[in-house]
């Protein structure tokens, strides 16, 4: 136990001591979801952490951290869990498959699910843990870990999810039909020489459709009729900062926050979160100097503010 509390104050002091500032106006507080797991207040310091690593989270209103749990001994097709601010834990899902990848919460209080596998599925499961819906993914079958990643139910009851080596977004109906795909390959590239794996779609504005495309370094945003209407690469920013782009989260003014997942592996500098404009200015990043990236996230507050609306990662 002493040993573990130890292990713990080392953590939230390293992270504390290694948030870089920079001296900008803008602040965020956000929560961390990779290999370490934690809140990060707007002055810099650690808040609060989860001794496992998870693949995405949300925290509610009322301060219920949703967790989705990378597969470990301890839960072999990983699980979701909630935390209360009394720091109650609950089991909300255990996977039984390979592996689970996303868990929204829903306005209604239920949890969309994605499971990957033999038999990749997204599920919608209630409070209790009772599955109120169920359908097969039209993803490929060989590689469980490549099926899919940030599923998200939209507001008329539809969802968008991506599918990494299919090369496309799937938007599903309520019943598993496939309503429609946003191609993510780059155009020309027919052989899939530039690996634009969809990891993050966001269905936001007047039926935009912005997405993560990781090993292609590219994050695009579709408009409603599925045509590429703004791209961000590298070339638009002051150094490669775009280093396997997995999660997003558009603001509700209409910035952009990105992490990179690689971001640190060869460059310390390289920022792991990092917020930018339509017109590709950069006006926050978030640096830590180290190697171990941040998987997906959400950003809290803003200038010590509560983001208000519905939360679009």
């Amino acid at each position: 136990m002493m040993k573990s509390a130890a292990l713990l104050a080392v953590l939230v002091a390293f992270l504390s001591s290694s948030t870089d500032a920079s001296d900008q106006e803008t602040t965020h507080s956000f929560l961390a979801c990779g290999q370490k797991t934690y809140i990060m207040d707007d002055d810099g310091k650690v808040s609060w952490t989860y001794p496992a690593s998870t693949r995405d989270g949300y925290v509610l209103r009322d301060g219920t951290v949703v967790l989705t749990l990378s597969k470990s001994e301890r839960y072999r097709g990983g699980a979701v869990v909630k935390i209360a601010p009394d720091k109650t834990e609950t089991l909300l899902w255990e996977g039984t498959q390979s592996e689970i990848n996303s868990a929204q919460p829903t306005p209604d209080g239920n949890f969309v699910i994605t499971e990957a596998g033999n038999k990749p599925r997204l599920l919608e499961i209630d409070s209790e843990g009772e599955i109120v819906l169920e359908f097969p993914l039209a993803c490929q079958m060989k590689n469980h870990h490549m099926q899919t990643r940030m599923a998200r139910k939209l507001a008329d009851g539809t969802f968008l999810a991506p599918h990494l080596l299919d090369f496309a977004v799937f938007h599903y109906g309520n019943d598993g039909e496939v309503l429609n795909k946003l191609d993510t390959t780059v155009p020309g590239d027919t052989e899939h020489k530039i690996h634009s794996w969809p990891f993050t779609a966001i269905r936001h504005g007047d039926g935009h459709t912005l997405v993560c495309c990781t090993n292609g370094n590219r994050v695009v945003d579709f408009d409603s009729d599925g045509k590429i209407v703004w791209t961000l690469t590298n070339d638009d920013l002051p150094g490669a900062w775009l280093q396997d782009p997995c999660g997003s989260q558009v603001l509700p003014g209409g910035n952009i926050v990105i992490t990179s997942y690689a971001a640190g592996r060869k460059d310390p500098n390289a920022p792991k979160l990092f917020e930018v404009t339509r017109d590709k200015k950069v006006v926050w990043k978030y640096v830590d100097g180290q190697k171990v990236g941040i998987h997906h996230f959400q950003l809290l507050t803003t200038n010590g503010k509560r983001l208000q609306g519905p939360v679009l990662k």
